[in-house]
């Protein structure tokens, strides 16, 4: 998911082999306030053969050099703006708010996630996008379980753009992974306040500064825009340009990915520790199964418990990448899982969606997110991507499942 400079890193992230995730539960699904649930998803479980996979994780680190997460560079990355993998054909309007309470989204990741099987997916982004407000997200979650997408409103939005390797955009060689690598154009103008959506606004007074929204506008204008604009010193914002007003940004890190299955092999040693680990393997031992003996009969805590124990082979993980057919995200709770008919078509092509990856809530941790009762949260985030990743200009939307704890659930 992100490419470390190298020179031949693109090929390396394209020859990693994605397969199924394990999920050992076998539990029956649990749907809310669905009646007419008729696909049987254990029938399903039990057919699958039990594959040990090839997950991706995902984790956060401060970077070292700012040019490192420019779009030039195909970063995965978490926090501050987008890097945007087409800087011309961005999204305005309804595409970049919350459905629900109309605010623009904020930028949460990327996962830079190309695709061997046609030159259109050479290069390919994902970036997800979400509302601050824990009431929107609550609500999000109910309206999730419609079977129309076009009648669901959302506070979670994942966008997909990909690009063949001859473009109009960058070099058709790969990145030198330095301060000199360069795009071949400048991009649309962005937001002078959040730096994220296109800037298809003006300030009325000096024609300079440009704005996503009426929002964003009148907070820059608060914070002190109404000086620069009577002094006339403003510089038009592009998407390759780091002065933004990043007060209400979350922190910015780079990704790095690991296989999973090296933290099985680091955690087999005799000293029962992983160098990424907080806490020794055999007290995550011990504690597990002190957990399940204690949740007998419980499915969701017994859910969360299996969830936990696979999590702490590394416990600093924020994402889980594992791109396939027969995929699963690895679910901590029972409840609130979609069956097959809860998750959409493609609303481009019509084909099946497939699930990509997971967003754990350990990375409200690094972007300083308070643990307080209307505090942003959620249980994970499942992203589910067209599986012929179809074609077309720019930016398509895909679907997100939010899972929330069983102490926010929206009824």
């Amino acid at each position: 998911m992100d490419i470390d400079g190298k020179g031949d890193s693109m090929e390396e992230f394209k020859s990693l082999q994605i397969t199924q995730l394990d999920d050992d539960e076998d539990d029956e699904e649990i749907a809310i306030d669905q009646d007419d649930k008729e696909e049987d998803e254990d029938d399903d479980e039990e057919e699958e053969e039990e594959v040990e996979d090839d997950v991706i994780l995902g984790f956060v680190e401060k970077h070292e050099h700012s040019w490192s997460l420019l779009r030039q560079q195909f970063p995965s990355k978490a926090g501050g703006v987008p890097a945007w993998l087409d800087p011309d054909n961005l999204l305005s309007g309804k595409s970049c708010v919350c459905d629900i309470c109309g605010e623009p989204l904020q930028f949460l990741l990327q996962v830079y996630a190309p695709l061997v099987e046609k030159d259109s997916t050479f290069h390919r982004t994902l970036f997800v996008f979400m509302c601050l407000s824990m009431n929107c997200l609550l609500r999000d979650q109910h309206e999730q379980w419609k079977h129309h997408p076009e009648k669901q409103s959302r506070s979670v939005k994942v966008l997909r753009c990909q690009l063949p390797r001859v473009n109009p955009f960058y070099s058709s060689e790969p990145p030198k992974g330095s301060v000199t690598d360069k795009p071949l154009t400048p991009g649309a103008p962005l937001c002078n306040w959040c730096g994220t959506w296109k800037g298809d606004k003006f300030c009325s007074s000096c024609k300079v500064a440009r704005y996503c929204s009426q929002k964003h506008q009148v907070m820059h204008w608060r914070s002190g825009h109404k000086l620069e604009c009577q002094q006339g010193n403003l510089l038009p914002q592009s998407s390759d340009s780091n002065a933004v007003a990043r007060r209400s940004l979350w922190p910015e890190y780079e990704m790095k990915n690991e296989h999973e299955s090296e933290y099985d092999t680091e955690m087999s040693g005799d000293d029962g520790h992983t160098n990424n680990s907080l806490v020794s393997r055999n007290r995550v031992d011990d504690t597990v199964k002190s957990l399940l003996d204690n949740f007998e009969g419980d499915g969701d805590k017994k859910s969360w418990a299996s969830f936990q124990e696979r999590i702490a082979k590394a416990p600093e993980q924020v994402l889980r990448y594992c791109r396939s057919t027969t995929a699963k995200p690895l679910w901590p709770m029972l409840g609130g899982r979609p069956s097959k008919a809860d998750i959409p078509r493609c609303k481009y092509c019509g084909g099946e969606l497939c699930f990509e990856f997971q967003i754990l809530p350990q990375l409200l941790y690094y972007f300083g997110v308070k643990n307080n009762a209307d505090s942003l949260d959620w249980a994970t985030i499942a992203v589910y991507t067209c599986e012929a990743s179809c074609e077309g200009v720019g930016y398509k939307e895909e679907f997100a499942w939010v899972q929330l704890s069983t102490s926010t659930d929206f009824h």
